[in-house]
């Protein structure tokens, strides 16, 4: 069966970086009048060149996402079940040679993070793991589902990439979205920093949505990690992966994250540094060529970022969060996955977004609206 790597293989990456590099004004002024689609215009809007067009791109961008979401923002929160991984990632706190402590949840501690979380209003929960095939594997979350499907009406999960098999009883136990995020499409780089473990397969990891999409989950979750390498590109290459998996999985819904790369124990700075004034050209050139796919924003940034970023298309956000095992009943016990810069309470999160004219929404939607005969 024809998977996105087969349609990977066929991209020269360097003439794509190439011809982005050489993009002129002219090119992005024509790219900004038919943006909705088109990889080409794309490429001209995610160009050094379009940092001249930001103000036009973030109002077309304001207006398509006011069009298709309106006000309404969905509030999430990660939990994260376990920090043991089996892979060596040099730019994640979770790494397996980092001397960290290691947790993972029982259903006692995951019974009192789910009581924080559900005081807190929360309705959609991401499942966060470090990768760990044996001990935090497909039989732990099939373990623990009927447990968390039964305490939250949209369930994803961020853990290692999986066997059709293995994601098709998941959904059979409530999971509605699967995150997995390539971190970067670059494969000399990918092989750089993934140096021990399964997730050095860079060929496995990027077929992992296709393997999602025919197990029948709702949602799957792009991602790239913004520093890792050349960012434009990263972003250019996962809109490709983003416009195959449309094309070939139509029935399915998409989400794509544009997290920078943050402190962390033993982490690394970033090869290409992604200026704030990047990530706003990032999110609404991706508003701009799809106004149908979400877009989530992490803790990561700054609160005050995030508040200016939302208008220009994001779709939703977290709030509160905490990167490591049992961080919500039990915080700082230096367990993080990777340092966060907005710390702000889910009340005052909730608070600026009502300031700003934004309906915090805390449920995506439930199985019950789309069996109704």
């Amino acid at each position: 069966m024809k998977t996105f790597a087969d349609e990977f293989a066929t991209l020269n990456i360097d003439a794509m970086s190439l011809r982005m590099y050489a993009t002129t004004t002219e090119d992005v002024e024509r790219a900004l009048l038919n943006p909705t689609g088109d990889l080409t215009s794309l490429m001209a809007l995610l160009s050094p060149a379009a940092m001249a067009y930001l103000e036009p791109m973030a109002q077309q961008a304001a207006a398509l996402t006011r069009q298709r979401f309106g006000a309404n923002l969905g509030l999430f929160i990660p939990l994260y079940v376990s920090n043991l991984c089996a892979n060596e990632c040099d730019y994640c706190g979770f790494s397996m040679s980092n001397k960290v402590k290691r947790k993972t949840l029982s259903l006692d501690e995951l019974n009192q993070e789910v009581a924080i979380i559900k005081q807190r209003g929360f309705d959609s929960v991401l499942l966060v793991s470090g990768e760990h095939e044996t001990k935090v594997g497909p039989s732990y979350f099939e373990a623990i589902m009927p447990y968390i499907k039964a305490q939250f009406s949209h369930v994803a999960i961020e853990i290692q990439p999986l066997e059709t098999l293995d994601y098709q009883r998941l959904a059979r136990l409530g999971v509605d979205a699967v995150m997995v995020y390539q971190e970067t499409y670059r494969p000399h780089t990918y092989a750089k920093h993934h140096t021990r473990g399964k997730k050095q397969d860079f060929n496995y990891r990027l077929t992992s949505a296709d393997r999602i999409a025919n197990a029948g989950i709702d949602k799957i979750g792009l991602g790239v990690l913004l520093g890792l390498d050349d960012w434009r590109m990263d972003a250019l290459l996962m809109a490709h992966h983003l416009d195959y998996l449309e094309k070939t999985y139509w029935r399915t819904r998409y989400s794509i994250s544009l997290p920078r790369l943050r402190p962390c124990t033993g982490g690394i700075t970033p090869k290409v540094e992604l200026s704030d004034a990047g990530l706003v050209q990032l999110i609404c050139a991706f508003r701009l060529f799809n106004p149908q796919v979400e877009m989530s924003l992490s803790t990561r940034e700054l609160p005050s970022l995030r508040d200016n970023l939302l208008p220009l298309g994001i779709t939703h956000l977290s709030a509160g969060s905490s990167t490591q095992p049992g961080g919500y009943h039990n915080p700082k016990t230096e367990l993080d996955q990777f340092d966060i810069n907005d710390e702000r309470t889910v009340e005052q999160v909730v608070s600026a977004l009502k300031l700003r004219g934004f309906n915090p929404l805390w449920k995506d939607w439930e199985m019950a609206w789309i069996n109704v005969p």
